[in-house]
C-alpha cells in the first residue's frame, strides 16, 4: 500500500498581511508620484490642465535663478553633509571616552535636534544681525569686524549650512557613538600591545570598523540637505537676491505665483536628483560590504 500524506496548504495569511502595506504604500506613495509626473508635463491649475510635453523642464534649465536653486541645493547637501560626518565623529569619539560629564554633554550635543527648525532659524537669524547681532557685536569687542552673515550673497548659503550643522550634528554623533560602541575592545588591545599610536588607532580601526554608522549618517545628512527648505526660509527666504535659493525654496516660490506646473516639474527633478545620488551610492556600499 502507497502511504498517502495530506498535501500541505498554503497559509493566505502573508498576502493578507502585505495588502494593507501595499494599499497604504500605493495611497501615500505612488499615486502622488504618479500624479506629480503627470502634472509636470502639463499647464496647470486648481481647475484644468493643458498637456505641453517638456516645456516645463526646458523653462526650468533655461532660467538662471531656477539653475541656480539647483546648484545651490548640491552645494549646500555637500557642505551639511560633509560638516556632519566630520563633527559627529570627533564628537562621538570624545564623548565616548572618559571625560568628566560625559553624559551631561552628550545631552548637550543632542538638544539642537529636539528644537523647533524655525525656532532655531528665527533665533539665529537675530544672532546672525549685521549690526545688532550678539555674533558681530561680540566680534566687534575683539576688534574684528563682523560680516553680513545673511545680507552678504557670498555668505548666505553657507551661514545657513552651519545652522543646520549645528542643529543636525546631534543625530549624526548619536549614530556615531551607537556606532563606537559596536567595535570590540579587544582591537584597541591588541593594537596598543603591538605599539600602536591613538592616531594610528582611531584611522586603522575605528574608520574601518564605524562605516556603516558612516554610510548611515552621510545618507540622512544628504537626503536631509537635498530636501531641505524650513531653516532656509525661516532665515534668507532664498535671499539676498537668489543667492540662498535652493529647490525647495524655488518651488515653493513658483507655487506662490500660481506656476503649478514649473513647480511640479521642480519636485519631480529634486526626486530624481536624489535617486540619482543616493542610490548608487547605497548600492555601491552594499556591494563593499558584501565582498569584504
Amino acid at each position: 500500500m502507497t502511504e498517502t500524506r495530506p498535501r500541505s496548504r498554503k497559509s493566505p495569511y502573508p498576502l493578507w498581511f502585505f495588502v494593507p502595506a501595499a494599499i497604504i504604500y500605493g495611497v501615500l506613495f505612488l499615486v502622488p508620484t504618479v500624479s506629480s509626473l503627470w502634472f509636470s508635463l502639463t499647464r496647470w491649475d486648481l481647475s484644468t490642465a493643458e498637456f505641453i510635453g517638456l516645456e516645463n523642464f526646458q523653462q526650468f534649465f533655461s532660467e538662471p535663478f531656477l539653475v541656480k536653486g539647483l546648484v545651490n541645493t548640491l552645494i549646500y547637501a555637500v557642505t551639511t553633509s560633509g560638516l556632519k560626518t566630520v563633527c559627529g565623529l570627533l564628537l562621538a569619539v570624545l564623548l565616548t571616552s572618559n571625560i568628566f560629564a560625559r553624559g551631561f554633554l552628550r545631552t548637550l550635543v543632542f538638544f539642537p535636534v529636539l528644537v523647533s527648525t524655525i525656532g532655531i532659524g528665527i533665533t539665529f537669524t537675530v544672532m546672525m544681525h549685521p549690526t545688532r547681532g550678539i555674533i558681530n557685536v561680540t566680534l566687534e569687542t575683539l576688534g574684528i569686524p563682523g560680516p553680513g552673515w545673511l545680507t552678504n550673497p557670498a555668505l548666505a548659503l553657507f551661514s545657513v549650512a552651519l545652522v543646520d550643522v549645528w542643529k543636525g550634528v546631534g543625530l549624526a554623533t548619536l549614530i556615531f557613538i551607537a556606532g563606537l560602541a559596536a567595535i570590540s575592545p579587544d582591537y584597541y588591545e591588541a593594537a596598543r600591545i603591538d605599539g600602536a599610536t591613538r592616531l594610528q588607532q582611531f584611522f586603522r580601526i575605528t574608520l574601518p570598523l564605524v562605516r556603516p554608522a558612516t554610510v548611515i549618517v552621510v545618507t540622512l545628512s544628504l537626503i536631509g540637505g537635498l530636501r531641505s527648505f524650513d531653516l532656509i526660509w525661516a532665515m534668507t527666504r532664498g535671499g539676498p537676491g537668489f543667492s540662498s535659493d535652493v529647490i525647495a525654496s524655488v518651488i515653493y516660490k513658483q507655487y506662490q505665483a500660481g506656476f503649478y506646473g514649473l513647480s511640479t516639474a521642480g519636485n519631480v527633478i529634486l526626486f530624481a536628483l536624489i535617486a540619482v545620488i543616493i542610490l548608487p551610492f547605497t548600492l555601491w556600499f552594499n556591494r563593499r560590504e558584501v565582498e569584504e
